[in-house]
């Protein structure tokens, strides 16, 4: 049978190699895909992105199953037009997909239903918000209530960087939309985890967990990105506080956003603080899973990804089990110079040839594509095309063999201005990774 991915990231891409072991599944298109996805087994890209031109596509090619990568069409509202022309995806509707889309909605949501988050006032007008940081603790959390492609979340340590943010978004509007509406949240302490779980409106299965890298820099420095890193299982989520989650936060989720008639199908991301008490709270959702915690997740998943998101969307994930490789899993990004504000692109990458014959004899390590793109002109040479290039993602018996094989491949691995954290389940991590090309 054939398949719809939506996407062109990461995340994407370790779907679709994911969904391509099914033995059941015998083509993957991609839409639009990536240098990656242009070359793996069973996948084949398509330069479609509209919504009603996908639709048309689905119904032409009689695709089995969408499955939606990003959260931009979900919040456009995707599944509601699939559904409405009869055919089969996976993925929240879009106003269950608000959850991520608004993060007033979310969180007048949590407070509706008893979920443990961080208290906050939203605002549109600047001198207004500007007045309330002045009588308010720091350091205070500032959002863009809409998507900004994880570069909406500003911790702000000092008055002026808080002041800075709210004109950022409020005054310059430096984020459009997203930033017509902010949110200022009390600040947590603690340890963030990424816990995510798969729904079908009533049942839950929940994922491996894992840990994302937010900062640019080491030591968790410099602006928040989509995520340079991640890493699974997280040690953190001990299993009472994984039942404790899946009690007060998740099930609440799936339950209340069915009692309020919009039941929820697809992955629920929840990005949560855990506490030096060993609390959890909401920092805040997602309606799909994380990147680049996907990409780590997947290499572990042992189960086939086709059934049991055939299961998600009949509504019977009461009935299978997840089964997982015991071993750590950790994903290194390499980030195009200039990213998150300003990547650049169209720079050679050198050394993927090499690395995918070798993993292919290995298959204990996958390189994502992600920021890639091929030449007609050039056959055969891959190119940066965005901001996170690559997701550099190996197994290990413990974090540690994971780490070092993940930071030895990338080292084989150059394009001009390479980023890349260096402390990716470690702190301590201090290597020379990217050089330039020869």
């Amino acid at each position: 049978m054939q398949l719809l991915v939506i996407g062109n990231g990461g995340r994407e891409h370790a779907i679709a190699w994911k969904l391509a072991q099914s033995p059941l599944v015998e083509t993957i298109f991609i839409a639009p895909g990536n240098a990656g996805t242009a070359l793996g087994a069973k996948l084949k890209n398509i330069s479609i992105t509209a919504i009603p031109d996908l639709v048309n596509f689905a119904r032409q090619e009689k695709i089995h199953l969408t499955v939606v990568g990003p959260e931009a069409p979900l919040t456009e509202g995707i599944v509601d037009a699939f559904q409405a022309a009869g055919l089969r995806i996976f993925g929240p509707t879009r106003h269950a997909a608000r959850l991520e889309g608004s993060k007033s909605f979310a969180k007048a949501f949590m407070l509706r239903h008893g979920i443990p988050t961080a208290a906050s006032e939203t605002f549109t007008d600047a001198t207004v918000a500007h007045h309330y940081i002045d009588g308010h603790a720091l350091p205070v959390v500032i959002k863009a209530d809409g998507l900004a492609a994880g570069k909406g979340v500003i911790i702000a340590q000092t008055p002026e960087e808080a002041h800075a943010a709210v004109d950022a978004m409020l005054v310059d509007h430096k984020l459009g939309a997203a930033g017509a509406h902010i949110l200022i949240e009390d600040y947590l302490e603690g340890e963030e985890v990424s816990f995510i779980v798969l729904s079908d409106g009533k049942n839950m299965l929940p994922l491996a967990t894992s840990q994302d890298h937010k900062r640019l820099l080491d030591n968790d420095a410099g602006p928040n990105t989509g995520g340079m890193g991640a890493y699974s299982p997280a040690p953190v989520i001990t299993s009472d506080l994984h039942d404790n989650i899946m009690q007060r936060i998740m099930l609440p989720v799936i339950r209340g956003m069915a009692q309020e008639g919009h039941p929820y199908i697809g992955f629920l991301y929840a990005g949560l603080m855990i506490s030096p008490q060993g609390d959890a709270h909401v920092l805040e959702f997602n309606c799909r899973l994380g990147d680049p915690e996907t990409q780590a997740i997947l290499l572990r998943l042992k189960s086939d990804l086709f059934t049991l998101l055939e299961h998600a969307v009949n509504g019977t994930l009461d009935q299978p089990q997840i089964e997982w490789d015991q071993r750590v899993a950790l994903c290194v990004v390499m980030a195009a110079q200039g990213y998150p504000a300003n990547p650049r692109k169209n720079d050679e990458i050198h050394g993927l040839a090499a690395i995918m014959a070798r993993q292919e004899e290995t298959g204990d390590f996958h390189v994502f594509h992600a920021g890639t793109t091929s030449n007609q002109q050039y056959p055969g040479k891959v190119f940066t095309s965005g901001g996170r290039v690559l997701g550099i993602t190996a197994l290990g018996e413990d974090l540690q063999q994971a780490r070092v094989q993940a930071y030895d491949i990338a080292a084989t691995i150059r394009f001009e201005g390479c980023q890349l954290r260096r402390d990716i389940g470690s702190k301590g991590l201090a290597q020379r990774i990217c050089g330039k090309p020869d």
